[in-house]
């Protein structure tokens, strides 16, 4: 379980497409001794285990099955990613629950400047429209945002300067495809809900 509070923008430094699947290594300033074989990473707000470490890089397999349901086949060496770590329990929640399972791939639709602050446009599939709600968690490449206005194609989001310098949004560009994860609360509504309705 993550926070969307992302610790670090690492960057590809290599990789391998095989099969249907990937492994990527990822140069990181993440306290490397701290993270062991086996944990549990969040590569633009995708979970993905450890399985190879050195002093300033991890590797992780990307699976199939990930591969197919996130947009982290787009990326290509020297693509900066968004990096957390678990959350621990005692720790504050300064975000929202983020579980690091992407719902779907969306795309930067425009981008533009409202005085500070930087307003994102993402269309995103219509199966999550109703996970999306005015005010709302959404996470974006693993960073817990607040969307502004939503609409049947997708949704606003106005980033402060702080997000835009610590986060791989400030490399985005119109056109680019980003990880979505709705809020897991109101996805839990949302199929108790459809129960009664059945």
């Amino acid at each position: 379980m993550f926070t969307g509070l992302i610790e670090d923008v690492g960057k590809i430094d290599a990789l391998r497409f095989h099969n249907g699947s990937a492994v990527l290594t990822v140069k990181t300033n993440l306290p490397l001794r701290s993270l062991a074989l086996g944990a549990s990473v969040a590569v633009n707000g995708a979970c993905l285990t450890v399985v190879k470490k050195d002093k300033r890089a991890f590797t992780v397999d990307v699976s199939p099955e990930t591969l197919n349901r996130t947009s982290l086949e787009t990326l290509a060496v020297g693509s900066l990613v968004n990096l957390e770590q678990p959350m621990r329990l005692q720790d504050r929640l300064g975000g929202h629950l983020v579980t690091g399972h992407v719902d779907g791939v969306g795309t930067v639709m425009a981008i533009r400047k409202q005085g500070e602050f930087t307003i994102f446009t993402f269309r995103a599939p219509a199966r999550l429209a109703s996970f999306l709600v005015s005010k709302g968690s959404v996470a974006v490449d693993g960073i817990s945002l607040t969307v502004n206005d939503c609409r049947r194609d997708g949704f606003s989001t106005a980033i402060i300067p702080f997000t835009l310098r610590h986060t791989n949004l400030r490399a985005r560009r119109v056109g680019d495809k980003v990880n979505l994860e709705t809020d897991l609360i109101g996805k839990y509504v949302h199929s108790f809900l459809e129960k009664f309705d059945r």
